[in-house]
């Protein structure tokens, strides 16, 4: 009896240590992954706070100017809101889009860990979300200080933002999962996604709100979790709303269990990995 004790105990110490172990290893390929991104540039990291301000003076101009561009629904139809409305829907788009367009080819462009049986290959997509979040939340950042900078400020509603993307990152790592597992066995699905990224962009309120849409429509789009998303996260940061709960709860059901088969589906292929590369 006393054995078994030992036994299970020894074990339970593994456990966490080989998760210790994974965080460390985590954490290493989060900051290579993200210094990769502007490795041989002379502003370094300082492009991740530079390139979401220079977007938004794009946005402004474009919609804003050339287009002409007023926002049914908000409090106003300044340029400076309208700027910020969009800002919101590309950032969040921007962050699905990268993390799709790369999760095809992720493990073909790390061939060399799927032979060695000892690493995790499931942390990869996990690191590629992670990296892409970080970005998101530079952007995200900069928008609250626009807000904050401006005559509307700011309300209480804004400290639920982390809670209102929570669905969001679910979903966009349980499909990262899925696509990065399919990208070993069939290649051309790295053609097929680019196009749906692009596809998804028209299909979310990205430069239109939801209420533009025929009723007919509307309950479709709801269907969209970046959709909700954006949303809400405009809602929230942009015009002080309150939460709707029951549309967050059901959707963040929806991000656990794409996050789930998507990662049950990485664990039963990747048995074949190997063989295929």
């Amino acid at each position: 009896m006393a054995s078994t004790g030992f036994s299970q105990d020894w074990l339970l110490y593994r456990g966490l240590r080989q998760s210790w172990l994974q965080r460390q290893l985590f954490l290493k390929l989060l900051r290579r992954d993200f210094a990769e991104r502007y490795r041989g540039a002379y502003l370094g990291v300082l492009w991740s706070l530079l390139l979401p301000l220079l977007s938004l003076l794009v946005f402004t101009f474009f919609f804003g100017v050339i287009f002409r561009l007023r926002w049914t629904g908000g409090s106003g139809n300044s340029l400076g809101e309208l700027a910020l409305i969009l800002f919101v829907g590309m950032a969040l788009y921007n962050f699905l889009g990268e993390c799709f367009n790369r999760a095809p080819g992720l493990i073909l462009a790390h061939q060399n860990y799927v032979k060695n049986v000892i690493f995790p290959l499931e942390i990869l997509p996990v690191v590629m979300v992670a990296s892409a979040l970080l970005t998101l939340t530079v952007t995200l950042l900069v928008i609250l200080a626009l807000q904050a900078m401006t005559g509307q400020g700011l309300t209480w509603t804004a400290l639920l933002l982390p809670i209102v993307v929570t669905p969001l990152v679910l979903f966009v790592l349980g499909l990262s999962w899925f696509l990065a597992a399919l990208g070993v066995y069939i290649r051309d699905i790295q053609q097929l996604v680019v196009p749906l990224v692009q596809l998804m962009m028209f299909l979310s309120p990205v430069f239109y709100p939801v209420s533009a849409l025929p009723e007919s429509i509307r309950p479709w789009l709801q269907l969209n979790p970046l959709a909700l998303v954006i949303e809400q996260t405009r809602g929230i940061v942009l015009f002080g709303q309150p939460l709707d709960w029951t549309a967050y709860l059901l959707c963040l059901g929806a991000g656990v269990l794409t996050a789930l088969l998507g990662v049950y589906w990485f664990a039963r292929t990747r048995k074949g990995f190997a063989d295929v590369l």
